[in-house]
């Protein structure tokens, strides 16, 4: 049966990826007492400052800052683009998609009766990771029981990496993204730090603001992208390393009738089932 926990750590990091931008602009609003004008403009000010990059000149005139703001917010579409990958992951790497009960159970059943060609029909009409081990093996009956466990491993190996390979975006996301937010928080300290040098280095702190507050805001995003791909990646990875074993050595344990025996006089008889799987 699929781990309940493991379950339950993909719909946290879901959870968790959804509700910190709502956190995030829900900041500076008081729950408990009505908001004076001023506090609902500082709120908004407060909010919209996770979305958008501002920067004051030496006249106080506050602006968008076009570079920090466009980094926050191709952070944020990595985000969603995150979120959609680890529910799109999670629900094709489930164990009805890996080792379905259901078809395991048919097939022990029409291979312990001997009816491997039923069986190879029915692995042929499923599309789990199983069913496409398990026939490949069948496929090779023919030619001995070494050719099939050889083709049998060596499609749940490709079938493995396959899946494998297809996770890794959400690895390349968690390792990239944290160096997206760092060269925001690079641009930002340049920001603050010409802001110094236009002032003749006795810069108001509203001066600074701009460039600090980008800096710590793509750090922000960039953590809030990594923490729930890498967390995703690790648990999605774990389960599939799990599901695809499993459902590999129960497809060598139904073949394994295939091997040939050795006889009272020491001769190996060839294993030749009465059905016989023609490729």
């Amino acid at each position: 049966m699929p781990n309940p926990n493991r379950r339950l750590l993909v719909v946290l990091a879901l959870l968790a990826g959804l509700a910190l931008p709502a956190a995030a602009l829900a900041q500076g609003e008081d729950l408990g007492v009505e908001p004076t004008a001023s506090a609902s403009t500082e709120g908004k000010n407060l909010s919209s400052a996770f979305f958008i990059s501002y920067k004051t000149d030496l006249a106080g005139r506050k602006s968008i800052e076009i570079i920090g703001s466009l980094i926050i917010w191709f952070l944020l579409l990595l985000s969603m683009v995150s979120i959609g990958l680890i529910g799109h992951m999670a629900l094709t790497n489930q164990r009805k998609s890996i080792m379905p009960p259901g078809v395991v159970g048919e097939v022990k059943r029409l291979i312990g009766e001997g009816k491997y060609r039923e069986a190879l029909e029915l692995t042929g009409r499923d599309e789990s990771f199983f069913s496409q081990v398990l026939q490949a093996g069948l496929r090779e009956a023919s030619h001995g029981f070494a050719a099939v466990i050889r083709r049998l491993d060596q499609t749940a190996e490709e079938l493995t990496t396959n899946r494998l390979r297809r996770i890794e975006y959400l690895n390349v996301l968690g390792q990239v993204s944290p160096m997206i937010g760092l060269f925001g928080t690079v641009y930002g300290m340049i920001l603050a730090f010409s802001a110094i040098v236009a002032s003749g280095g006795n810069a108001d702190p509203i001066l600074l603001a701009g460039g600090i507050g980008t800096a710590l805001t793509t750090t922000f995003w960039g953590l809030l992208v990594a923490i729930p791909a890498l967390s995703g990646y690790a648990i999605i990875r774990n389960r599939i390393d799990e599901l695809t074993m499993e459902a590999t050595l129960t497809a060598e344990e139904l073949v394994n009738q295939f091997r040939p025996r050795v006889s009272s006089k020491g001769t190996l008889p060839e294993a030749k089932p009465s059905d016989r799987v023609e490729a």
